[in-house]
């Protein structure tokens, strides 16, 4: 969320940021809002003046015995009452138009993001590994998984609607196994703390990581009842990165602090509401997924070469198992909303003969800052904002994906990565069922 002072003072560069990611200028209508709420504090300041200076005169009239007077006066303070409270009604209406209009607006994108309209646009920066030579045709991790009987879509759209897997067996303990290996990954060697937050999350959580308002229909809401924010609805969360990120609001931390960094193993759930037709088969893209998600709190000085350290974090993951992949610099039309610089890495997956994104991470700068009211206090200094950053660590139902397809043997049965057999309790194959 941006402060409207900026945009009058940028108004060129505000719309240049805008435009590469395809957007419209809009500085000259947030101006004109802000103008008219200006207008109406003015007005109302004005009337104020006016009504204070004419009480003296009151007062002052009534001591002469000139009623007359007094009445004309107290008549002009009471249409100044109208005025003033008019004045304050246009100035709130006014600075919740405002406020609405800058919520609606993305983050604005850093000098190194490419151009670009789409995916299509996005710059391939490196890649890891050496894709695996099959002498069989190398099946689709959906394939694998219900021919070894432990992956269950059928059961899964019973109870809960397509976009939804049952897994049993050694994928249910694969599942497990991959996100205690991230975990103690992060925390043992990256230096994240681990955090176990909330699943549900209100209103003012999901606004401070902008999700909401602008992405509510990609949210899943449940009514809470009595005995949660007094029977008003609350959120699934979406990803971690919003309990994560909102455990800094409305503080301001010393600056030898930071950076924090935080990481969390939680269900996530989307409604997906856009993505209709896409990867309606297996887990890619399910409505409830698990992620490893990491989050970092820095100083501005900070946050890019903390960037680059989170997308470290998430590599390191993907070559410990062995998984090739490749990294992607977004262009400004692909990157997220609140970003100002993302990279996404590619897993290989030979199944689809394609690469497909397992890890996003980003630096926010101090736009979700704002929204939620986090700074820090410098050496010396005032209290400004905090920035943010969050990323993938990864995401688990694709690294189990990316594992069931490249892992895979002619037989149908699946070799276990090495660094996962110590969570599998020493399980070397997960062999062919039957």
């Amino acid at each position: 969320m941006f402060d409207i002072r900026w945009i009058r003072e940028n108004a060129a560069a505000f719309d240049q940021g805008l435009k590469k990611r395809g957007l419209e200028p809009v500085s000259h209508r947030l101006i004109a809002l802000d103008e008219a709420r200006r207008e109406a504090v003015t007005r109302a300041q004005e009337a104020q003046t006016r009504r204070n200076a004419l009480s003296k005169e009151i007062g002052q009239a009534k001591a002469a015995k000139d009623e007359a007077r007094a009445q004309s006066l107290m008549a002009e303070v009471a249409s100044l009452k109208a005025a003033i409270q008019q004045g304050e009604e246009d100035e709130r209406r006014l600075d919740g138009e405002l406020r609405a209009a800058l919520s609606e607006i993305p983050n604005l994108p850093l000098e190194e993001v490419p151009e670009g309209a789409d995916e299509h646009g996005n710059v391939e920066l490196r890649r890891f590994g050496n894709k695996r030579q099959f002498n069989f045709a190398p099946k689709q991790h959906f394939d694998l998984g219900e021919s070894l009987k432990l992956m269950d879509f059928e059961t899964a759209a019973k109870l809960s609607g397509s976009r939804f897997v049952v897994l049993k067996g050694a994928l249910a303990r694969l599942e497990r196994a991959i996100a205690q290996f991230m975990l103690d990954l992060h925390t043992n060697e990256h230096g994240y703390t681990e955090v176990s937050p909330p699943l549900l999350v209100r209103d003012h959580a999901m606004f401070g990581t902008a999700q909401l308002p602008k992405f509510e229909e990609d949210q899943f809401s449940v009514y809470a009842g009595t005995a949660v924010d007094e029977g008003r609805f609350a959120w699934l969360v979406p990803t971690a990165e919003v309990p994560l990120t909102n455990l800094v609001r409305e503080m301001i931390l010393d600056e030898q602090e930071l950076p924090l960094r935080f990481t969390a193993f939680t269900p996530c759930f989307r409604a997906e509401a856009g993505a209709a037709g896409r990867d309606t088969r297996g887990m890619i893209r399910q409505h409830q997924f698990s992620k490893v998600e990491m989050v970092s709190i820095t100083t501005p000085e900070q946050s890019r070469a903390e960037l680059d350290r989170m997308l470290g974090c998430a590599e390191t993951v993907l070559q410990r198992l062995g998984l090739p992949y490749r990294v992607m610099t977004l262009c400004g039309g692909d990157m997220g909303f609140a970003s100002r610089l993302t990279f996404d890495i590619e897993v290989w997956l030979p199944g689809q003969d394609a690469y497909r994104e397992i890890s996003s991470c980003s630096v926010c700068g101090d736009f979700q800052a704002r929204r939620k009211e986090a700074r820090y206090r410098p050496k010396g200094g005032k209290p400004a904002y905090v920035h943010t950053l969050n990323g993938s660590g990864l995401a688990v139902g694709r690294t189990m994906v990316a594992i069931l397809e490249n892992y895979q043997e002619a037989d149908g049965s699946v070799v276990i990565p090495e660094a996962l057999r110590p969570y599998m309790g020493g399980l070397e194959v997960i062999p062919a069922h039957g």
